[in-house]
């Protein structure tokens, strides 16, 4: 007993605060306390993109509690409103998720293809890590460049069927370039293209604080060499090479596709073709500079100073500013698909909104921007109904681009 109220009736409402708090995080994620920004982050992540599992967890619980007789006094009965309300919440995530279809069907509603884009089965769509993918062949570690001491690997997905003259995409990990593998992401999305017949190149790149900027980009351009020196091999078609990557893969992605052909990023490899058929950044960073005045805690600066650019921003503002996807922005990029969350905690999704609005102002090809309301930060590690929806119009863009080029 606890103020004459059984005990049990207290711990179901506690439970049910902390599982309404969750469910009110998601919606409205901390932003400028530090120490609540990285646990408010993952609360708010999984919470979205899990909002049925949440669901069905609170529901069990809930039955247990009654069961034990949370219902006996009136912090129990207070504990079943708030558990009601976190329901109604979740379920509105969940709606939001389901959304997406509509907000990737009004993106790319003027995009049409040649090919047929019909969706695989639903067992061919997997979670990241599974090993198993029907009709996907998998090859990994692949060797595809050797510098400053280290060895740089690739996985290959591609239709278990051989073809000749199959589009291709690159994979670019995120993990603020400190961090991340090319076993760690992606695999949804990579593992429906080769369903679809896309060869897919999973690469890694030397990672922060032993690599500076542009060391990451230097070795993904040397990839897509590689890609093309081994085209015949994979049975690919040189000339549909594509790019896609989340987070600091987003942001490398866009800098690729900006950067085609550029021998400042080349070196060694100054002659070599690295232009790209189109880019998909995925919830990306656009702006090393702080120019548009986004909601950034100061420790992401300091970590971009002191362990990915080396240097400091007011000192040499113009490696910053290279290093920009919204700074190099010319008329001849190539088609781009812009998918943002307007929840995204870790890069805000102002940065998307400018950069989409200033590519599809200077460039002559296509410029799709698609924002998920609801959504955070990395949705697309978990096979959620939005992510879902997002792998059926990235193929019809990726379709798209191969079948109409510029």
């Amino acid at each position: 007993m606890f103020f004459g109220v059984p005990t049990i009736t207290w711990a179901f409402l506690a439970v049910s605060l902390i599982g309404a708090m969750f469910t009110a995080n998601a919606f409205v994620p901390v932003r400028r306390v530090p120490a609540l920004f990285m646990p408010s982050f993952f609360g708010s992540w999984l919470t979205a993109e899990l909002a049925i599992h949440h669901v069905f967890w609170q529901s069990v619980a809930t039955l247990v509690f009654v069961e034990l007789g949370a219902l006996a006094a009136w912090p129990g009965w207070a504990g079943l409103l708030i558990t009601f309300g976190s329901w109604l919440g979740l379920l509105v995530l969940f709606a939001d998720g389901n959304r997406a279809r509509k907000t990737f069907g009004d993106a790319l509603s003027g995009v049409e293809t040649v090919r047929d884009t019909k969706p695989v089965p639903r067992r061919q769509v997997v979670l990241p890590f599974s090993k198993r993918r029907r009709g996907v062949k998998v090859t990994r570690d692949i060797v595809y460049r050797r510098v400053a001491g280290t060895v740089l690997k690739l996985d290959v997905l591609a239709p278990e069927v051989d073809g000749d003259k199959r589009p291709a995409i690159m994979q670019i990990h995120g993990g603020s370039w400190v961090m991340g593998d090319k076993r760690e992401q992606g695999w949804p999305l990579m593992s429906h293209l080769a369903a679809n017949g896309w060869v897919c190149f999973n690469l890694n790149y030397r990672l922060s604080p032993g690599a500076t900027f542009p060391d990451h980009l230097i070795d993904l351009k040397a990839g897509l060499v590689w890609i093309r020196e081994h085209a015949e091999q994979w049975g690919i078609d040189p000339d549909c090479v594509t790019v896609t990557g989340g987070s600091a893969g987003g942001h490398l992605a866009a800098l690729m596709g900006l950067t085609a052909n550029d021998p400042e990023y080349q070196p060694g490899f100054e002659d070599a073709d690295t232009s790209l058929r189109a880019a998909v950044p995925i919830y990306g960073v656009y702006d090393f500079t702080s120019r548009l005045g986004t909601r950034r805690l100061p420790f992401w600066y300091r970590r971009l100073e002191r362990q990915i650019m080396k240097a400091f921003r007011d000192e040499e503002p113009e490696k910053f500013r290279r290093a920009s996807p919204i700074e190099r922005i010319h008329p001849g990029a190539p088609p781009f698909f812009v998918i943002h969350g307007d929840r995204d905690t870790l890069a805000p999704v102002e940065e998307a909104r400018y950069f989409a609005d200033q590519l599809r102002e200077a460039s002559k090809a296509p410029v799709i921007y698609a924002e998920l309301g609801g959504a955070q930060h990395a949705f697309d590690l978990f096979c959620s109904p939005r992510t879902a929806h997002m792998l059926k119009a990235v193929l019809q863009f990726l379709n798209a681009a191969r079948d109409h080029p510029a």
